[in-house]
Formats: C-alpha cells, structure tokens, sequence
C-alpha cells in the first residue's frame, strides 16, 4: 500500500466502516485500526454461553442509507445482511399501568391518542406537520452537508427559527400537546442520541418524522451482522480492518497530519488520518498540544456532555411472547430524573429503562426455548463525583432486575441463566468515550451543527472526523452521514480515481 495515498481510519464503528467503504469507493487506499478485538466501536458483540447480545444501538432507522453504501460499489446490501420491520418500534410504559404503542401509521397513532387524550388528537397532527417540515429542512437538506464556517449556521437560522427550533424539544412539543404522557411519548427520542429532552432543541423533532417516513427495522442476526457484512465488504474491496491496534498518537508535521503511531510503537505513514473515535479524546491523548488552537484540553473540558449508560444484559431459560422488541419503561419522575442525570449527575433511586428483548424478532440469538435481553438505564457520565462503579455496578443490576420481574417480565430473576453488565467506565476505558459519555457531547443547540466538532479539523490538516461525536450526530442516520459529510471536506485521491469505478463495471 502506497503511503503517499493510504488513508487510516481510526475506530470500526459504523462511522468508521461507513467513511471506510466510500473512501474506498473514491480510490483511496485504505486501512481500518480498531483498538478492541472485534470490528463494531459501539456496535460490537458480546456473545455468551449461547446467547447473543448486541452490545449498543439496534434501532435501524434510514436502512436505505446501508443500501447506498453498499451500492456505491456495485453490491446489493441483501446479499450481505437483511433488515426486517418492527412493530411497534417502541412500547412505552407508565406507572400508572397505561401503554402507548408508537408506531408509523398515523391512524393508529391518532387512536391512540384519543383514548389517553381526546383534544390532543389535533394537536398532534400539528406537531406531525411541523415534524416533517423540520424534517424537510433539518435532514433532507442539512444532514450531509459540512458545518465548518459559522456562516453555514447562519443560512439556515431563518428556516430553523420559523420553525419553532431554537426552543427545547419538551417545550416544543407541549406547545401541541397537553397530556403529559403523551408530552413523555414524543419527546423521550433525544435519549436515544444522548440528548435531554428538556435542553436539546426542537430540530431532533426530525427524528420523529424518520422514523415515520422509513420505520424502524432490526437487522437479522443483531446490528453485529451489519458490521461483518461492512467487513466482509471491504475485505472483498481489498481494504484491511486490523483488530487489537489500537493508536496512541497522530504524528503532525508542517500542520498536516503523517503518520499514526500504534500503542505497539509502529509507525504507520498516510496521506490523512479519518477518525471515528471520540475527538475530545483524539485531541486530548493523540494529538500534541502545540498542534491545538482551536481544540485546547480547557475548551474540550468545557463542552458539556452526554450521559453516561448502564446496561444489563442477561438470558433467560423461557420466553415472553406478550413483550414487544423494544420497551421504554417510564419512572415516575421525567423532568427531575433528567436533571439528576444530566445537571446534578448524581445516581438517582428511581430510573426510566430501555428494555431490548431482539429475540421476539430473531430467535436464533438465544438457544431454543430462551431469551435474549439488555436493560439500558441512562445515568450519569464519570464526571459524576463519587460514583464508583465497580462497588455500585452488580446492585444497580440486581435493582433493575428485580423490578423487572415485579412490574414487566414476571418470574424473570428464576429464569436467568447468564448475565453481565457495564457502566460508564466501560465507555471511558475499553470505548475511550471521554468523561464515559455514551454518545460524545450533549445535543444542545449550542453544540450542534456549527457548534459540534467539525468533520475537517481546524487544527490539523488531513485530520477528519466521522461518529457521533462530529456533526451531524449520534444514531445510525447521524453517524452514516458523517461519512458522506466526509466526501464534502475531503480531497479525493486524484490518479486513482479510477480504481473503483471499474469494480463497479465488474460487479454489474
């Protein structure tokens, strides 16, 4: 591999396996380090004495953009993983023993709503138009389009400010809608990329129309099929992905980044350096300070970030065919447990649970007759004082738990059968996620687009980023359209550009 073409990615995540393929699909050389054994970043897999558990996101949302990707090289993404729909995409549960089932179809939502709360039937379908005018905007337009001037912030604030964007998503949505379960309902989608609905602005309102427009699907054999079939496809396009690498610095001469030097101490030369790993953490352990201006350790301290996540995840030996695949379980305090979690980061008694149960979908990930499981609870990051989880980590399990198996899943501690968990520090240490946020900084409106890390470094040449933590944001649409964001700010490589089209030629 040519060094004065090869462009090294940093991290496998599907950021990382996106950038990776359309690199590729340009003419770059490419080569893919990942610091874990196993290719995924967040989507990786940890699989137990028969089970299979996803070990982060498994809602695909947007699956056309996997067809893109898979497209751009003459493939056809079937061949390689398959994605079924589900429904409903999420069961949301209340204390008080109502369920809502949020789904696509608008008259199944509409009757919904006339059972909770017949005056907000109207209300929501403003809050549906509005949605899908967000979204025409905020997604349709803006999603793979770079942010690295702030004049590009300013063309849109109009449009934005029209739209009711610049107020919190809680607040948007109570202008439409009075009940306050059904206020729960449609704004709890923030959570799922990091954000506190009470601080991240009405734009991820665009979320709600997504999922609308293209529904919520699950890949056949968990999100970690959708990582071999990324890597299975680049292997196929000549592109390495090496595994237990991982890097301790980006060498930078004359401004533009080199070389990436591996924690091995090899030294790998390259024509620029993509990283999908965490750029507060890029910037603070792989870049030297005398190549910031821009991303100095005070500003990136002062970035505030995402929460931190407990997950569970655990086999059982018998099924609940009555549980849907995905489950939010609401406590009995929204605003208050979101402040303790995100402004008072402290560990509250009471907690809100994502409940992911994939075998209602695939039963093949757990042995005959089980199921397979993880409890998501959000709590805060370890910039929380006083937290320590390898003392708090087996109760807060067994909590959970045990009010599972009185609430939602009866019987469930008998039938367990395997079990393990992880915290915040998991993130910070084996995800090198800086302050052991899940999902980089928090989505507030002053760190978004513009105002997020940008897909061109500032500081350094060739020095790009895709991920969650760089514009546009968390989520398999967010971090799959970093890697198209890429193609905007980044050179293609020039005399090579010929190298994929004929692939493409041969696989047609």
């Amino acid at each position: 591999m040519s060094e004065q073409d090869r462009v090294i990615v940093i991290g496998s995540g599907l950021g990382g396996l996106a950038a990776a393929i359309r690199l590729r699909a340009r003419g770059h050389e490419v080569l893919v380090l990942e610091a874990m054994d196993q290719p995924g970043g967040r989507a990786a897999v940890f699989e137990q004495d028969g089970f299979s558990f996803d070990a982060g996101p498994t809602v695909v949302t947007a699956s056309h953009l996997f067809d893109e990707l898979f497209a751009l090289v003459g493939r056809e993404r079937r061949d390689y993983v398959q994605f079924v729909p589900v429904d409903p995409f999420y069961r949301v549960l209340f204390p008080d023993g109502s369920r809502f089932d949020y789904v696509g179809d608008e008259p199944r939502i509409l009757a919904q709503i006339e059972q909770f709360s017949p005056r907000d039937v109207d209300g929501y379908r403003r809050l549906a138009a509005q949605a899908r005018q967000i979204f025409d905007i905020g997604y349709t337009e803006l999603v793979d389009r770079p942010f690295d001037r702030f004049t590009d912030m300013l063309k849109i604030v109009p449009d934005l400010a029209r739209l009711g964007c610049w107020r919190s998503m809680y607040e948007w949505v109570s202008a439409s809608i009075e009940d306050e379960r059904l206020r729960q309902v449609f704004t709890f989608q923030p959570l799922l990329i990091g954000g506190n609905p009470f601080r991240a602005p009405a734009i991820y309102a665009l979320i709600h129309w997504l999922e609308r427009k293209w529904g919520v699907e699950f890949a056949v054999g968990g999100t970690t099929a959708i990582v071999k079939a990324m890597v299975r496809l680049l292997g196929e396009l000549g592109v390495e992905v090496r595994v237990s690498t991982p890097v301790a610095e980006i060498e930078v001469e004359g401004g533009r980044a080199t070389a990436v030097r591996t924690a091995a101490g090899e030294r790998l030369a390259c024509a620029a350096v993509v990283s999908n790993a965490d750029p507060a953490t890029v910037y603070t352990k792989l870049v030297a300070r005398r190549h910031r201006r821009w991303n100095s350790d005070f500003l990136i301290r002062r970035k505030k970030l995402s929460m931190g996540l407990f997950v569970g995840y655990f086999g059982a030996d018998r099924t609940w065919p009555e549980l849907a695949h995905h489950t939010i379980i609401l406590g009995p305090r929204y605003r208050e447990l979101l402040e303790d979690i995100f402004e008072r980061k402290v560990l509250a008694d009471d907690f809100s649970l994502y409940l992911h149960a994939p075998t209602r979908t695939d039963p093949n990930l757990a042995p005959p007759g089980c199921e397979a499981f993880y409890v998501l609870s959000p709590v805060p990051n370890t910039q929380a004082e006083g937290l320590d989880w390898d003392r708090l980590g087996e109760a807060y399990f067994a909590k959970i738990v045990d009010f599972l198996g009185e609430q939602h899943v009866p019987g469930l501690r008998e039938h367990i059968v395997t079990r393990k968990h992880v915290t915040p520090r998991y993130f910070e240490t084996e995800l090198r996620s800086y302050g052991g946020a899940a999902f980089g900084p928090e989505p507030r409106l002053t760190q978004s687009a513009y105002f997020r890390y940008h897909n061109a470094s500032e500081d350094v040449r060739g020095l790009y980023f895709v991920g969650a933590g760089t514009h546009p944001g968390a989520g398999m649409p967010g971090v799959l359209c970093s890697a198209k964001v890429l193609e905007r700010v980044m050179p293609g490589p020039g005399r090579k550009g010929h190298v994929l089209r004929d692939m493409r030629g041969a696989a047609r």
